[in-house]
């Protein structure tokens, strides 16, 4: 069988997906990979909208999402991962062969040096990088555009055959999405996740990230960061610390969405304002640009958002593992999700790339 971090369950899943995994998956410490997973389920919002996206599976209710702050696994109820990792193929939690992360699964785990962090150092640097993001001439959608955002993303994981484990990584791959502005259309094309063509995001739920869900929220940093806060509180697994999971949720919305200048100025206000948020002095994304960060630590693991040391532009997240947990393979310096943005437009249509005429 094998199994990555996107179907691995949090003990509090146990219930409810035990008979499905193996034994050696369920003796990993408690949340280690619950963030890393975080990143995953971001990734796979889609089946959860659209039952019917991905093939080979019985139809199943999309769970149902109305604010922008829900991140998918870290937010979500445990009997909702537990249907969200059913929805996706099935494969990983039936041992399918055809798996496409088999494929991806490239080499060894993925390694980082680990930037110095910088308590002190956070307010400023969120300022600053509030300021830029206020700053910008960027075009604001119209009603029939799409939001579309390129990237690379890769992954290391703990893949279990049988009796035996090993930690693998994912080749470095690319992911289009498009997002209508009211979160009801759109089209993803991931490899090994999807064909060639792609597959559809239309759905009756609209994604929480979208455009227009965004240009609702609240612009003052304090107002925006108890909305957060009461949004996550209501459904994040209790073992997920508050202040991280309202960290998550911040870092949800910089990335595949396309936030207003004025909201996007607010969210870093408010993760200024969120206890134990740092700066990291050195930190690389997903294609190997350079950048500082801000980071949190949760269970061993930190969560770091990277922006370009002299534009501010964000440029992507990684997931690293900064404290050794004792019987975990995951050593400290691995990286267990890295991703890069490498092109955010406005669209006319569906499928259409920046650039193209409709």
């Amino acid at each position: 069988m094998n199994a990555s971090p996107s179907h691995r369950p949090h003990p509090a899943e146990w219930t409810e997906t035990q008979s499905l995994l193996p034994s050696a998956e369920r003796d990993l410490p408690a949340g280690r990979h619950q963030f890393h997973k975080e990143q995953m389920m971001a990734r796979i919002h889609e089946d959860l909208r659209t039952p019917s996206r991905t093939s080979g599976t019985s139809p199943v209710a999309p769970v149902k999402r109305s604010n922008p702050f829900l991140r998918r696994a870290v937010l979500l109820p445990a009997a909702a991962f537990a249907l969200a990792g059913a929805v996706v193929g099935g494969l990983a939690l039936t041992g399918g062969a055809d798996d496409g992360r088999t494929a991806l699964a490239t080499g060894p785990a993925l390694t980082t040096r680990i930037g110095a962090a910088d308590a002190k150092g956070a307010p400023q640097l969120l300022e600053r990088i509030s300021l830029a993001a206020a700053d910008t001439s960027a075009p604001a959608p119209r009603r029939g555009q799409y939001i579309y955002i390129a990237s690379k993303v890769a992954d290391t994981y703990v893949k279990t055959v049988g009796d035996k484990s090993e930690v693998v990584s994912d080749e470095l791959h690319s992911r289009q999405v498009w997002n209508s502005i009211d979160g009801r259309d759109g089209w993803l094309i991931e490899a090994g996740a999807t064909s060639d063509k792609g597959i559809t995001l239309k759905g009756d739920t609209p994604f929480t990230g979208a455009y227009n869900a965004l240009a609702e929220l609240p612009t003052d940093p304090d107002t925006l960061l108890r909305r957060i806060y009461r949004e996550s509180d209501a459904v994040r697994d209790p073992e997920v610390p508050r202040d991280q999971a309202a960290f998550v949720a911040i870092g949800d919305l910089l990335f595949e969405s396309y936030p207003p200048a004025e909201v996007g100025a607010a969210l870093y206000k408010a993760a200024a304002k969120i206890p134990g948020v740092v700066a990291v002095n050195d930190a690389v994304d997903a294609t190997g640009r350079h950048g500082v960060a801000i980071a949190r630590e949760s269970d061993g693991e930190r969560t770091e958002w990277i922006f370009d040391k002299k534009t501010l532009q964000f440029l992507g997240q990684r997931i690293v593992v900064v404290k050794a947990t004792a019987g975990d393979p995951l050593k400290v310096g691995t990286v267990t999700h890295t991703s890069a943005i490498t092109e955010r437009a406005v669209v006319d249509a569906n499928k259409q790339l920046p650039g193209q005429v409709s």
